[in-house]
């Protein structure tokens, strides 16, 4: 190959490069996370370390709408995936595989906290909380006037789930009102369904919240009452304290009480945050009780 061909090759390569990085880029964004979390008896070690990488990027088609795409690793492990096409007034459809980017998944719990939810660590299997699939799940979002309207589809092993949820938040300033349904397969002949009720008011520094969710099951019926309130402090500091009971419908169950207080202060990419759940008769059984306490510093970059 001649001195010619050869620089004219260099140059085409050169400038497919050059073209492809207009179209779209790609970023990478990290955290670690060192946290005290109390054990209670236990003789584990109350010390630990967390640390995030994710990957992001977005480019536009010629049509105008954007492609993004995103992959999230926690401790070196696959956490969470997605691709999205942002078409503009007509909505956004996603591909979702671990995150819940619409769908009732997004709006399990619209409660406002500065840190976790009262149920989270105390509650391990997440009693009352309404969800369906979102492993290699779709999904589409579209808002206007005022109004959003947000679904997920998911075929899996025993069936199909699927959600529908309706919000509005323009009806009046500040406060924002949802309802959503869904039905996700237990079996191959038997499916849960769905069902989640929230409002939020935000007023200056303050954001109150009341949701109602219900699963109803083959054998029996999970009904969830959760209750919160955040206050922003500053424009870096938060706390909240909320509410969740759990009423199973079966006799021999009790009532599953939680409870808790989050705080969190942040200042650049530093977030030390502080949290305090306790959670009474866990799953429904009288006398379990749990306690969850953790104090962390996170560091984003």
């Amino acid at each position: 190959m001649n001195k010619i061909a050869k620089i004219g090759l260099t140059a085409l390569a050169g400038s497919l490069v050059a073209t492809s990085a207009f179209a779209g880029a790609m970023s990478v964004s990290g955290s670690a996370k060192v946290s005290y979390a109390s054990k209670g008896a236990s003789a584990a070690n109350p010390y630990s370390n967390s640390k995030g990488i994710s990957f992001s990027g977005s480019g536009e088609l010629d049509n105008g709408m954007t492609v993004s795409t995103g992959y999230t690793m926690t401790n070196a492990a696959f956490s969470s995936t997605y691709v999205s096409l942002d078409m503009g007034d007509s909505g956004t459809v996603h591909f979702m595989n671990g995150t819940s980017k619409a769908g009732i998944q997004k709006y399990q719990d619209k409660m406002p906290t500065a840190g976790e939810q009262v149920w989270d660590d105390v509650d391990t299997d997440d009693n009352g909380v309404v969800g369906t699939g979102n492993a290699n799940a779709f999904g589409y979002e579209v808002s206007a006037m005022g109004m959003t309207v947000s679904a997920s589809w998911a075929k899996e092993g025993t069936g199909t789930s699927k959600s529908l949820v309706l919000v509005a938040s323009d009806l009046i300033d500040g406060m924002e009102i949802g309802y959503g349904i869904g039905t996700d397969p237990i079996s191959t002949s038997q499916e849960d369904d769905h069902s989640t009720a929230y409002v939020t008011y935000t007023a200056g520094m303050a954001t109150v919240g009341v949701q109602t969710s219900s699963i109803d099951k083959p054998a029996a019926d999970e009904d969830r009452l959760a209750a919160a309130i955040s206050l922003a402090i500053n424009e870096n500091m938060s706390v909240s304290y909320g509410v969740s009971t759990v009423d199973f419908e079966t006799a021999s169950l009790s009532d599953e009480e939680s409870s808790g207080v989050s705080a969190s202060y942040t200042m650049g990419g530093i977030t030390i945050a502080a949290v305090f759940n306790a959670t009474d008769s866990v799953a429904g059984t009288s006398g379990t009780d749990k306690e969850f306490k953790e104090v962390s510093v996170a560091f984003a970059f």
